[in-house]
């Protein structure tokens, strides 16, 4: 006699609180696609998430018709803070923090390390996670109190935290590379190319570079930006950077949304 296949709903309450939330079709695309291990994966309407998969993202519609199980949206709720649209929510394995180390410290580097220094917002964190692992940047960093696998992060990252390494660390700790710090004093980074091994770091919005960070600078770099303009978007701010990286690099990231 075979034994009885695990309940979605026992797997979920047992491991919620020692797994990474992933809210929503997308998120769970993407760490389907970047090699997350995903031990439970409910939604409200599993034909319609289906439908959503062969439509949007057919490589990985086989994959989740194995992981999907169907529940009732009374249950779903129970098990979301933020019912999301697509009525799909997931639980998946941070990967070891070992691993992601080693990945941030592994050299020559061919893409950058994206560093946000002390950051407050964590909606703003997650945008960052999505670009750097659109741009294909070897890892991102967080200093200061800001976790980076916090679950509104992850939300904000739509899943992308398994397709780069994403890591909190201290500064005397972060990777090795040519430290280029953005700073509204510093040289206008149109006049510099970014080297592929460059470590990128970003101050909070509201108190700019730390000191310990600003000590260890090799560069300071500032974006054109209009007078009497006090500044960017976080996220923006690090996407006009790895956009100007891009432009130089090789580009591993080609590709189609």
């Amino acid at each position: 006699m075979t034994d009885p296949a695990p309940d979605p709903l026992s797997t979920w309450r047992r491991l919620a609180d020692t797994t990474v939330l992933l809210d929503g079709f997308h998120a769970l695309k993407h760490a389907v696609r970047f090699g997350a291990e995903i031990p439970v994966a409910v939604t409200v309407d599993r034909r319609a998430a289906l439908a959503l998969a062969e439509e949007l993202a057919p490589d990985v519609r086989e994959p989740l018709a194995a992981l999907l199980t169907e529940v009732p949206e009374p249950t779903y709720r129970t098990l979301v803070a933020r019912p999301h649209p697509t009525a799909v929510a997931a639980l998946a394995v941070r990967p070891p923090r070992a691993a992601n180390l080693q990945k941030l410290a592994h050299t020559p580097r061919t893409t950058p390390v994206v560093v946000l220094d002390n950051p407050r917002n964590l909606g703003n964190a997650g945008a960052v996670i999505r670009l750097a692992a659109g741009f294909g940047a070897t890892g991102v960093v967080t200093t200061g109190t800001l976790d980076p696998w916090h679950p509104t992060v992850v939300r904000g990252g739509a899943g992308l935290h398994f397709a780069t390494a994403v890591e909190h660390l201290e500064v005397a700790g972060l990777p090795p590379g040519p430290l280029f710090a953005l700073d509204p004093e510093g040289d206008d980074i149109r006049d510099i190319a970014l080297p592929d091994d460059a470590v990128l770091a970003f101050g909070s919005e509201r108190s700019g570079l730390s000191p310990e960070l600003r000590e260890r600078t090799d560069h300071l770099v500032a974006l054109p930006m209009r007078p009497q303009v006090s500044s960017y978007n976080l996220a923006t701010s690090v996407a006009m950077t790895l956009y100007h990286w891009s432009l130089g690099a090789k580009a591993p990231f080609r590709g189609v949304y």
